[in-house]
């Protein structure tokens, strides 16, 4: 495997991300809730992706599996978007972006799919922080999250076919 060459990522946007992760971290679970029901509100097809939630009638609020998703996936973002700096790379566990890569492919996820999480992303972090939040934050974030997704889509085999 190649070594993909490394990230920069510099020290200010570091900090805007490691300040506002800090704060959010304090009430990452509503934050993170807030984070997907976002997604679904831009898209809400989005819904159907899950299958905890397709044969669920359970408000999407109060769904406990799309909270603990939701949940996984905000802190795997922002712990990502920290470690960029140091780390030069992303640094989620290679095992994890693999199956990472196996599902986003399975559902057929595209470059739009990606596009409306990192609006939800950045929709919810400005909501989350809106005293600290500036241009410079939500490019910060805008890359990080970039970085996250390209390392994921590196890992997303081509559907086959029909």
């Amino acid at each position: 495997m190649e070594e993909s060459p490394a990230i920069s990522f510099g020290e200010e946007q570091e900090s805007l991300v490691l300040k506002s992760w800090t704060v959010m971290k304090k009430d990452a679970a509503a934050v993170s809730l807030k984070f997907f029901l976002r997604i679904f509100e831009i898209a809400p097809s989005a819904t159907r992706l899950f299958s905890f939630l397709r044969d669920s009638n359970v408000p999407l609020d109060k769904n406990p599996k799309l909270k603990s998703h939701a949940m996984a996936v905000f802190a795997m973002t922002c712990e990502s978007a920290v470690q960029l700096r140091k780390a030069g790379k992303v640094t989620v566990r290679e095992a994890t972006l693999k199956k990472l890569g196996d599902t986003h492919s399975k559902f057929g996820l595209v470059d739009e799919h990606f596009e409306v999480v990192k609006s939800a992303l950045l929709d919810t972090i400005k909501d989350a922080v809106p005293d600290m939040w500036c241009p410079e934050m939500k490019t910060a974030w805008g890359q990080a999250y970039d970085h996250l997704a390209a390392a994921i889509k590196a890992e997303m085999k081509p559907l086959p076919s029909s």
